[in-house]
């Protein structure tokens, strides 16, 4: 077991051993002296470590923890609103134990939260919300962990797919945490009503174009993931891999994407590109992510063996690919763009179903089309500010 699993799990225990017991328990005592014993295992070495709670999956640093994929208290934390936990420096005992009492007290374990647990002189743990607004990125900006509550504007959550293309158009990884918190976030907007909705950004300016296309995808994604009552990861697989399937497009220069009329061989060529560009780059990160990977290389891809990149040896695309791409065709219809106006979506609906077979696979292209007619109402459109 690694020391960040046996950091977790002993936190996990201390917790369950207070709520069942109390403070100043034996029991109590025993289980937050074993949890720290793991804490001091875990900071040798490391010096400052950083936990992120998904619904159903841990990260360390920007690392999945795979053991821990469905563990039921990393629900538990980011329902709480403790979507992060952060270690920066020497913890003693006693201020380990106050941690674990304030943390109880939030998860409605056992007591109430109480100031007096935090007076005590500055900390070096914290916990909160993960937070998304573009100017508290970079490394100087997470020694501090407001706790914030998630707005549905989208607006932040623009602002974070607009910096993290910024990050890879500089040549940096691609940062994975911000991408995980947009896609809860999109996530959670769609699930913040007593019956699911689309929160759709409309296009402001053009410059925005990439951002806005991008959170679309995703969000019609997982929507038509939930549809075809697929487990939850995979949605936020197909949700994650629908945000990052057109990163190639940070290469391709913006003279050639906005151009107005028809493009030359020479400009389409960079256009075509992209697929593989973006393969490449989210291959080169720190993270192992194939399926969104593979999604960015194939959302071009046709159910015919059409499309592009053209591929030496035919093969059928992966499910994913399929689906990224009638949503992201969708979308592409549905938005104005400078060489044409928006179609109605009545009429990209009628385009999908004439292609079905050839550009689209069948059975995706006639569960799309079912779900956006059933869930017509369900559409909540939120201007790009």
């Amino acid at each position: 077991m690694s020391d960040p699993v046996r950091f977790l799990t002993g936190l996990s225990q201390a917790l369950s051993t207070l709520a069942l017991y109390g403070e100043r328990h034996p029991a109590t005592d025993r289980a937050v002296e074993s949890a720290y014993r793991t804490l001091t295992d875990l900071q040798r070495g490391r010096g400052a470590a950083a936990f992120t709670f998904l619904s159903e999956e841990v990260l360390f640093g920007r690392d999945l923890v795979p053991e821990l994929e469905r563990w039921e208290w990393s629900a538990r934390f980011a329902t709480a609103g403790i979507e992060r936990i952060e270690i920066d420096g020497p913890v003693s005992e006693p201020q380990f134990a106050r941690v674990l009492a304030h943390t109880a007290a939030i998860l409605g374990l056992a007591g109430e939260p109480r100031a007096e647990l935090w007076q005590d002189g500055p900390e070096t743990i914290r916990f909160g919300r993960v937070r998304l607004e573009a100017a508290a990125r970079g490394a100087e900006a997470s020694a501090s962990l407001p706790v914030a509550t998630l707005g549905y504007s989208l607006r932040e959550e623009r602002d974070a797919v607009g910096w993290l293309h910024e990050e890879v158009t500089a040549g940096h990884a691609i940062p994975l945490l911000e991408a995980y918190g947009v896609v809860r976030s999109l996530s959670l907007a769609m699930h913040g009503s007593q019956e699911m909705v689309l929160p759709l950004l409309t296009l402001k300016e053009f410059d925005q174009y990439t951002t806005t296309h991008s959170m679309n995808v995703s969000v019609l994604a997982m929507a038509l993931g939930e549809f075809l009552e697929l487990a939850p990861a995979a949605v936020r697989g197909f949700g994650l891999a629908g945000l990052l399937h057109d990163l190639g497009k940070v290469r391709i220069p913006r003279e050639i994407l906005s151009k107005p009329g028809k493009l030359t061989a020479a400009e389409r060529a960079v256009i075509e590109a992209h697929p593989a560009d973006g393969a490449r780059l989210i291959l080169q990160g720190q993270e192992a992510l194939d399926l969104a990977a593979v999604v960015a290389y194939e959302h071009h891809r046709y159910h015919d063996g059409g499309g592009y990149p053209c591929i030496h040896y035919p093969r059928a695309a992966h499910q994913a690919s399929g689906l990224v791409h009638v949503c992201d065709v969708y979308d592409a219809l549905r938005t104005r763009r400078p060489y044409r106006d928006a179609w109605s979506s009545t009429e990209a609906l009628a385009y999908i179903q004439s292609r079905a077979g050839s550009e689209f696979d069948p059975a995706m292209a006639s569960a799309f089309i079912e779900m956006m007619t059933r869930w017509d109402g369900r559409i909540s459109l939120q201007e790009s500010a």
